[in-house]
């Protein structure tokens, strides 16, 4: 196991290489510059900008310093929000977006696999109808048109929540859900079909056999294996549930870290688009690792490929 972990991290520090390289030759590709905007902005204070932020130095000099700066986590001074760094809007925004997230994460996990329960417990009659058609509006319709909807509907003519901000819980429900409903009907698809699966296996038909009632068997038995392939998912999970929180941030209010993410690359703010991408990817890349290991765990039969025996 930590021969294994050693060698995961091996290649996480070679992505996250590539990552910050090319994250970095798109930014020199990207036409503009950052101060481009500004309206009535005079040459002299624009090259001062330049040489404050390093901007005309060489591009290897720029690329040394960006590799020396991400190494020791100091992503610099945002070009657009004076006097803040990109430490700061990360460490300030960041805790919201994981909030957020993790609540959409408990939302689409708890609402997939008990849609996928439903579904092969009745299979073919209504419920599993039910549950299905669900999970298919669920996959079909994007978060954005879903938070549309759910901010016209439930919190503009019902008034049963606030339409945007970040005030408290009742704010992060409908953006929760807004998210959680696409990655839920997927999880509810997996889990039936491994379900159905599991339910014809020689094991389930000894329980049955035994007199075992069918929750006692779900609970006990099928469950347990058929969560294998949502444990496989929790890694694209985890990466919708940070990208798609992007444009769900932008369209409830919430001041979040992907709605700071949007801005900055609207304003071409560079230290802060370079920043959250380097600090996304790590995110995303130690979670695709802890759900191999998870693998192990649930399922002690499987072994990590690179783990010593």
């Amino acid at each position: 196991m930590l021969r294994y972990i050693f060698k995961r991290l091996v290649y996480i520090l070679i992505a996250l290489f590539i990552i910050i390289t090319a994250t970095f030759f798109l930014m020199q590709l990207a036409p503009g510059s950052p101060f481009a905007s500004e309206r009535d902005f005079p040459p002299q204070i624009e090259e001062q900008l330049n040489a404050k932020y390093g901007l005309d130095n060489p591009w290897y000099i720029q690329y040394k310093d960006y590799l020396v700066d991400t190494v020791s986590f100091d992503f610099g001074e945002s070009m657009k929000y004076k006097g803040r760094s990109t430490n700061d809007i990360i460490s300030e925004s960041f805790p919201i977006s994981l909030t957020l997230g993790i609540e959409a994460m408990i939302l689409s996990i708890g609402l997939g696999i008990f849609l996928g329960v439903i579904a092969a417990l009745y299979h073919n009659k209504f419920p599993d109808y039910l549950a299905s058609t669900i999970a298919v509006l669920g996959i079909s319709v994007p978060s954005f048109i879903l938070a549309g909807l759910m901010q016209y509907f439930l919190a503009y003519k019902l008034d049963l929540f606030p339409v945007s901000g970040w005030k408290g819980f009742n704010y992060s429900i409908l953006p929760a859900l807004a998210i959680a409903i696409t990655h839920a009907g997927f999880i509810a698809k997996l889990t039936r079909s491994s379900m159905l699966e599991q339910s014809s296996s020689d094991y389930v038909k000894m329980a049955r056999s035994k007199g075992l009632g069918k929750w006692t068997i779900v609970i006990r038995h099928t469950l347990r294996n058929a969560l294998m392939p949502v444990i496989t998912y929790l890694g694209p999970l985890t990466a919708g549930v940070v990208t798609g929180s992007f444009i769900i941030e932008q369209i409830f209010a919430i001041p979040g870290l992907g709605r700071h993410f949007v801005t900055s690359i609207t304003n071409r703010d560079y230290t802060v688009i370079m920043g959250t991408t380097v600090f996304y990817s790590i995110i995303l890349l130690f979670a695709v690792l802890i759900v191999d290991i998870l693998y192990s765990v649930i399922d002690p039969r499987i072994k990590l490929k690179g783990a010593k025996k």
